[in-house]
């Protein structure tokens, strides 16, 4: 397949991966991320050693779902719904720092074009986290209307995000996996 051939959006991602102008940003979180994240047993607790798979992807799910469900309240549940909704855009939250502490532990273990695009994919997720919580505090302030409108914001961001994490999984196979599991038959 020629390049040209490619999606849009895989011609821009593997552009990501090659931009060598992410490598300074990288070189600077790169000792503190490894120093907080990256090695011992929390480096290991947290990449998900222990379970023989990476602990990201499930702490994904709970973000994701989290806001996801807020929004599905916020567009067919009515202002009954509103409370659930605010609530879940917190429990989102609340979850934001084990999830990210978890990737960071995952991009320790990666390679230069990973940590590219594993970075952006970190800007883009704490992006998406503070527009979530513009849309928790406009909802607490009694301004539900505007932190619906907030959230499809930040669920946009999220989407690419979510895009760029997928990237790393399953696209560069980014993640903790019980050696095991590599013999396993298939």
């Amino acid at each position: 397949m020629r390049p040209t051939d490619r999606p849009l959006i895989v011609r821009l991602t593997r552009r990501l991966e090659e931009a060598s102008v992410l490598d300074g940003p990288v070189r600077a979180v790169e000792g503190p991320v490894t120093a907080a994240f990256g090695t011992g047993r929390r480096a290991s607790l947290l990449r998900g050693d222990w379970l023989g798979h990476a602990v990201h992807p499930v702490l994904t799910d709970l973000v994701l779902g989290s806001w996801t469900s807020a929004t599905v309240l916020d567009l067919v549940g009515g202002k009954d719904s509103a409370p659930s909704a605010q609530r879940l855009v917190g429990t989102g939250l609340l979850a934001v720092g084990p999830t990210a502490w978890t990737g960071w532990a995952e991009w320790t273990q990666t390679g230069t074009r990973d940590r590219r695009v594993g970075l952006v994919h970190a800007v883009t997720n704490a992006t998406a986290a503070g527009v979530y919580t513009a849309s928790w505090l406009a909802r607490r302030q009694g301004r539900h209307a505007g932190g619906a409108r907030l959230a499809l914001v930040g669920a946009a961001v999220a989407g690419l995000g979510s895009y760029l994490g997928g990237h790393l999984a399953a696209g560069r196979g980014v993640g903790t996996s019980h050696p095991a599991y590599a013999t396993a038959d298939a």
